[in-house]
């Protein structure tokens, strides 16, 4: 395939050297700054298992005319970044191209074929629509990712654990457009899981996300103290019922309790979640993808959500007054 990443940071430049590594594949990159730079001048770098793994980038672009239309694009920016990214990226959509938007929380074509949300696009990942006229839900494959990197440096791609991978049909069901992603990513060295219906599976990580990353960005503690102190433990698991009420509403059904899902993430041992690594950067927090858009949801389904609300207002908050997340 010809492959462009659209954001070669931590998730981007994982998925972007390990597709390069086959050398199956034609890997190049839109990027911008520091990270364009790295790559003209080192190519993909990626550290993991303590070996530095570095594969030749295919063309590297600031702007997508420089690149043309492409097999797969896949999508690694912060969701607050990509309505001003996907008018940009026409020119490398041809007919037949996949978009594999490789994102944290909630992506902007969730509410297609939900009864409850298809009246207008989901404001806080697609404001205006403005994502959803600029990508055709015809190219969208999509994708959960289950990894925990960081850059330690532009274009370099620092790996600790994880390297699961979730595609499948926006719709449901299987394709052979999907089989035939999901077989190169395995070659590539991934755990792929193939499903029929990825909507489910990105509502099911976001159940588990969406309270300790931004509870541990706000205290600066990693994921095994925040899970410690009983009642933070407590107003995460209050939370994450109102988030399972929300998914009964709109197909995506959680058997698990949060019990269980905690049970899950101590098995993962001490870590900083992304917004914590985000806010210790300097970085936008993603809460929109993660925080608000829950609360949208649940507001258009009828479902009360006052520990989700309190987590988004202490967050956005925390954020602001850090010039974190705009005002």
């Amino acid at each position: 395939m010809k492959v462009c990443v659209v954001g070669a940071g931590a998730i981007g430049g994982f998925l972007g050297t390990r597709l390069a590594l086959t050398r199956a594949h034609e890997v190049g990159a839109l990027a911008r700054g520091a990270t364009l730079a790295a790559l003209r001048r080192h190519g993909w770098r990626l550290r993991e298992g303590g070996e530095l793994r570095t594969a030749a980038a295919a063309q590297v672009a600031e702007h997508a005319a420089e690149l043309g239309p492409q097999d797969l694009v896949v999508i690694a920016v912060k969701g607050q970044s990509l309505p001003e990214v996907a008018p940009a990226l026409a020119p490398l959509l041809a007919a037949h191209t996949m978009v594999l938007p490789a994102m944290n929380g909630v992506p902007w074509w969730f509410g297609r074929g939900v009864p409850a949300l298809e009246g207008a696009p989901l404001a806080s990942v697609d404001p205006g629509g403005v994502v959803s006229r600029a990508i055709a839900f015809e190219h969208v494959i999509g994708c959960v990712v289950h990894a925990s990197t960081w850059t330690s440096e532009p274009g370099l791609v620092e790996h600790k654990m994880g390297q699961g991978l979730i595609v499948g049909e926006p719709a449901g069901g299987t394709s052979a457009r999907g089989n035939a992603l999901g077989a190169a990513l395995q070659q590539a060295g991934f755990d792929v899981t193939v499903s029929a219906d990825v909507r489910r599976d990105i509502w099911y990580k976001l159940w588990g996300n969406m309270t300790v990353n931004p509870v541990a960005a706000m205290t600066g503690a990693p994921t095994d103290r925040v899970l410690d102190d009983p009642l933070l433990l407590a107003f995460c698991s209050a939370a994450m019922r109102e988030a399972s009420a929300v998914g009964a509403r709109i197909g995506c059904a959680i058997e698990q309790q949060p019990e269980d899902r905690h049970a899950i993430t101590r098995k993962l041992g001490s870590f900083k979640p992304s917004m914590l690594q985000d806010v210790e950067a300097g970085r936008a927090l993603e809460l929109d993808a993660i925080v608000t858009v829950v609360r949208e949801i649940a507001q258009r389904v009828g479902v009360a959500t006052p520990n989700i609300d309190a987590l988004l207002g202490l967050a956005r908050l925390f954020a602001r007054t850090r010039g974190l997340y705009p005002g």
